[in-house]
Formats: C-alpha cells, structure tokens, sequence
C-alpha cells in the first residue's frame, strides 16, 4: 500500500492472474509454504499478501474475498501467527519459522530473563505481566491494566509493537466487545496472547539451542530462495 499525492494506492493482481490468491485458504497454504509473508507491500517487490490479491477486494466487507477480512480468520485459525513481525508494520509468519524467528529476536531470552538482565523496559514488563495471570487479552483491556492512557505511561502502541516484534506478543482473534448485558457491541478488536499458550513453548522456544545469528541467517537465507530478488533484508 502506498501514498501518491495524497491517495492510498493499493497494489495487487487480476483475479486471473496465476499469481491471484482466492481464499483465505490459498493465502494459509501459500504462507505455509513460502514461511512468512507481511500484509502489505514493502521493500522486496510481491512479497506481500497485498501484491497476490485483488486491490478492488480490500475492505469490501465479504470475508470470502476480502483480504482485510481473511487476517483475522487466519489469526484465530492458529495456524500462522499475526503481528507487527516485519520493520513494526502487520504480516504472518508460519508454525514452521516460527522458532527462528523467536530465537532471533529474543536472542535466546524469554521475557522474564530479558527483564532480569535489564534488557527489558518497565512498560514492556508491565504488559507481560498480564499475561502470566490470563491466556488472551483485548487491547484495550491491556491498555487499561498496563496503566496506560490519560494520566498514566505513554507509548503504549509503541510498547505493544516493540513486544510482537520480539515475538512475545502476537494476535490470537478479534472480537466484538461485550456490554453489561452480554451482548456484542462495535468493531472486532484485536485480541493478544503469547505465541506459547497457542503453539507450545517446547515448540516457540525449539531453536533456542543454535545461536540466535544462525537463526537469522536461516531466515535471510530462506528469503533470498524464496525471492532471489531480496538483499538486505533483516527485520531485526
């Protein structure tokens, strides 16, 4: 997605381009098989879910085409994880590459070791603190209890990034919120949640062996394969 003069541009294919996904379906298995992909474009070019669908299918409001639609039936599929994972911006990474990408950017910490070595900021912690009592959490909710908003810490969009970005954090649903009542209300937020409670921290954690620099060498490297025009790529 760019911006000419002013105007959103979105970028994509015809629905019969060979390249075209269709479904949400399509995209799952075409993630899984490539290991990761961000939402929009960026700098390697088509390598995006945004460049392999129908530009005039964003926000159409129909969840069969609609690829705004399809990234929150694949958050809650639990198949791939969804987050800001790519330069603090959204995109999926796959069961598979996970791993790396947890060892890679933790570099080899879980959070409460990375708090104990002072390389974690008190807003971060305070965040992750949640977690350790529930499984998911609205943002919005987090933002309340993390004590941010009037009068309180800043940053905290900034904050929660920082955390998918390190694979602590990523997007297991969104949901409508619940009035007294019990009844839904309003636009389907984002519901966060420790890649461990969904995949398993044996799993999350398995590469946690090799040295975070291999890790992120196997990523550039897979990358490079998937799309020999990409150089330079880290997403650090």
């Amino acid at each position: 997605m760019g911006n000419e003069n002013g105007t959103w541009i979105m970028y994509g294919v015809e629905w019969d381009d060979p390249e075209c996904l269709h479904t949400v379906k399509d995209a799952i298995a075409y993630i899984n098989e490539v290991g990761f992909l961000p939402l929009f474009k960026n700098d390697i070019p088509g390598f995006s879910l945004e460049e392999r669908t129908v530009p005039e299918y964003w926000w159409c409001g129909d969840p069969k085409v609609d690829p705004w639609e399809w990234r929150e039936e694949i958050a809650r599929s639990g198949e791939l994880a969804y987050g800001k994972f790519f330069d603090k911006k959204a995109g999926f990474i796959s069961k598979k590459w996970l791993p790396y990408f947890a060892n890679y950017r933790r570099e080899g910490y879980d959070f409460d070791a990375l708090w104990d070595d002072e390389k974690a900021s008190r807003r971060q912690k305070k965040i992750m603190d949640l977690f350790e009592e529930e499984d998911e959490i609205y943002s919005n909710e987090i933002k309340a209890r993390a004590g941010f908003g009037k009068g309180g810490e800043k940053g905290f969009e900034g904050t929660l990034t920082s955390l998918q970005m390190k694979t602590y954090l990523c997007v297991k649903d969104f949901r409508q919120r619940r009035n007294k009542k019990g009844e839904f209300y309003g636009w389907p937020i984002a519901i966060y949640t420790k890649p461990e409670t969904i995949w398993g921290y044996e799993h999350v954690t398995s590469r946690y062996s090799e040295s975070p620099e291999a890790s992120g060498e196997a990523i550039r490297q897979h990358i490079k394969d998937v799309y020999p025009i990409a150089k330079g790529i880290t997403w650090k």
